[in-house]
Order: C-alpha cells, then structure tokens, then sequence
C-alpha cells in the first residue's frame, strides 16, 4: 500500500561525499585511510583477490560511516519534527544499515510471473482451507467488524490471506532499519524519510515498541502488511486497549484493514464483480467503465446468474481474449486501493470466494502462452515505439501506456485488441 510521499525539503537524498569531525565518523574515515594506503604499499604482492577484498571492506566502511552520519542528520530533524528523545534513542541507537534490503530493493526477477500461476499460489487449496479455519476461529470479530465497517469478514480474510498467508509470514525485518536503509540508499528515498518518520511518531505516541516493529523488507508492517503511514491514516483500536496493534491484536487487524478497505470505497452490500462470458463481437480495445446495462446490452452475460449492478463498472482480460473475463466494480477498485495490481485484487476477490464457499473461475488459462521475461518486455516496448506505437520508456513494465500501444498495433495487424504481451506478438514485432 502507499500513500504519497512526506518530502523534507532541507536534506539531501544523497550519501555525503565528505565525513565531517561532528558527525562522529572521523574514526571509520581514519581506519579507510589507513586500510587504503597499507594497501597500495603493498599492492606489488598482493593477489587480485586480495586487492578487491580490501576495496570491498574500504568501501563498507565508509558506506557505513556516511549512513550513520545521515541518521545523526535524520535524527535531529525528527527531532525538530517533536519526536521524543525517549523514542529517538530506542528507535536509533544500535540501527544498522541493512546491505540485504538494498539488494532486495535492486532485485528485478528475471521472468514475469503469469497470471494463472500467482493465482495457484495465492489461492492454493491449502489457503483456502486455512482461511476457512481462521474465520471460524475469530467469526465474532469478523462480523463484528463487518457490521460496523460494511467490509465482507471474507475479504478481510482473503487480505490477510495473501499479504501474510494468515500471519505465519509478516517479515522479520526491522521496519526502522529497513525504511533508514531505504531512505538513505534506496529508490525511493523520499518516500521512505516520509514512512520513517511516521514510523517514529508511532513509536512516540505508544502503539508499538521499536524493537516490536517488525515487517517485511520493504516497510510494511503487521499481519495486513501496512506502511507506516497507512497505519496512522487507518489502523483502528479492535480491542479497545488503547493501542492499535497489528502485529498481535487480531481484532486491531481486522478492525484495521475493514477500516482501510471502507475509506478506499468499499460499497457495502455489493460484489466485487463477476465472471463473465463474452460474445464474439466484443471491441477488447475497450478500456471505459459503463453500467451493467450498457455491458449487457453488448452481450456481456454472467457466467452464472445475473450480471451485478453497477453503474460504474469495466471489463477486464487478464489473460487476454484467450482467457477468463470478468465485470469489475467499485469494491474491486477498493482492493486495488490496497495493492494496484489486478493479479492482486483477483486474488483476493476468488480466494474471499473461496472462503465463503462460492465457486471459483470457470473459464480456462492460456497456460500454454510462455510468460514474457522483463528483457521481453523492454524488447516489445522498444519496437512498439521504433513502429511509431509510443509507449513512453522502455522500462520492462507492462503498464496501461504499454498496453495502449500494443493494442493499436494489434488492431493494425487484424489481431483481436486485448492488450495481452505473448511471445508470438513480440516475434511479428521484429
């Protein structure tokens, strides 16, 4: 989840190319002095592994020196900012530069994961069984909070399913190092000052220990996987301690995400969407939101039953026109409010199916279709412009500018408009 981000106007977003005697970073400066010209004293006798050994323990060193000052300089602003020193001192004291977070940050995997395939795992037999267990264990809570949120307990369910399998997987990183890290060497460094910084004001006014803080890599945190701002935007007290607690309350989990999915736009009362089938006709270049009736009057019919009625709502093709589609509505763009992925959204949608022991998607996936690596992507994207079809960087990301391209240059070709990357389309590419 993210909101956007907290800028600070009066720090710089880059390591310090100098170590200054204040900072008190002068003796890892000294020790780098002396490791650097010990070493090239020597260099005629040292082996190249060697020599890369030492460059390596040279350069952490002043790596590590340059984050602590940043944080000296980041605590003082906090500070400024009426965090307390009590808070500052056990957030801060002892705070590592976490290398592994920075690696997980720059790790772009190779192959694109296809639809079909995170679905098996995001609604796997075996997580439909557990959150069927977890809802009977806490269905008070859940209806409770489904009364009072107008949010399904399922949905709710289905979230804490997929972000962390029930809360057997939240992340064992700490947030505040995680987010220090981030903040001084990350992609995102404003937007990680911005959720440090509320991360601090969480620990100051008592919700949760610094050293209780726990979550995944990047900053989210807790069972439902909030970023720090989230959490102050919309965790709720469900047990009425005085705390909002997601990490060991789960009445403050469920109370907490029912409450982040109502402020999103949850409709009460209405699905998340339907199954559909399509007629032969259908224009896939299509991308408007219209009511049911207009989608019905083109021939869209629900798999089963009636389609839901909306008057707001859009086709999706996941997969293509080869695979299963759906109408989606207002509560489907809520969960996307929660994670702007429709692998996501789908994922909660079936697997909240699931749980309250509604069918599952009838119609098959193109499993045949091999998913398109990143460099695939870029590839597609880079002729996709050389053609004329501007699509803007070639980023290897298949976003909606990506898809308007790729669906003009199919409807050039005679090809059905869906939007869907396949290797056969890259290849008539070249």
């Amino acid at each position: 989840m993210s909101l956007p981000p907290i800028l600070l106007p009066c720090m710089s977003s880059k390591p310090k190319a100098t170590l200054s005697l204040r900072s008190g970073s002068v003796l890892p400066f000294l020790f780098f002095a002396a490791t650097a010209v010990a070493f090239h004293s020597h260099s005629a006798h040292a082996s190249p592994q060697l020599m890369t050994e030492v460059d390596a323990r040279a350069a952490e060193e002043v790596r590590y020196a340059s984050f602590h000052q940043w944080l000296s300089e980041f605590r003082r602003y906090a500070a400024n900012q009426g965090i307390s020193e009590a808070t500052l001192a056990s957030a801060f004291d002892g705070l590592r530069y976490r290398e592994r977070v920075i690696e997980l940050d720059r790790y772009q995997p190779e192959f694109v994961r296809a639809i079909w395939q995170y679905l098996d795992s995001a609604v796997s037999s075996t997580r439909i069984d557990n959150g069927r267990e977890k809802y009977a264990q806490h269905r008070e809570t859940a209806q409770e909070m489904q009364q009072r949120y107008g949010v399904p307990a399922e949905i709710v369910v289905a979230i804490w399913g997929v972000e962390s399998n029930y809360g057997s997987n939240f992340g064992d990183f700490s947030t505040l190092e995680s987010l220090a890290t981030l903040a001084y060497d990350g992609r995102r460094r404003d937007f990680a000052r911005g959720e440090l910084l509320a991360a601090l004001r969480i620990i100051d006014q008592g919700d949760i220990a610094a050293e209780q803080m726990k979550g995944s890599w990047a900053g989210a945190m807790g069972h439902t996987q909030f970023i720090p701002s989230s959490f102050e935007a919309y965790a709720v007290d469900g047990d009425n301690d005085g705390r909002r607690d997601i990490w060991g309350s789960i009445p403050d989990v469920i109370a907490s995400t029912a409450n982040y999915l109502a402020k999103a736009g949850w409709q009460a009362g209405q699905p998340w969407g339907a199954e559909v089938e399509l007629p032969a006709s259908f224009d896939y270049a299509q991308t408007e939101r219209r009511s049911s009736a207009e989608w019905a009057a083109q021939g869209v019919r629900a798999v089963r039953g009636e389609l839901p009625s909306f008057d707001s709502a859009a086709v999706i093709v996941p997969a293509g026109a080869n695979g299963p589609a759906f109408i989606v509505g207002p509560n489907f763009r809520a969960i996307l409010r929660y994670n702007n992925a429709t692998s996501y959204a789908l994922a909660v949608a079936t697997l909240a199916d699931a749980i309250a022991g509604r069918e599952g998607i009838s119609q098959s996936w193109p499993r045949d279709e091999a998913p398109l690596t990143r460099d695939d992507v870029r590839t597609l994207q880079q002729r996709l412009n050389n053609a004329g079809y501007s699509v803007g960087t070639a980023d290897g990301i298949m976003g909606p500018n990506t898809q308007i391209g790729l669906r003009a240059f199919q409807r050039d070709q005679g090809l059905v408009p869906d939007g869907f990357a396949t290797q056969s389309l890259l290849e008539r590419l070249r």
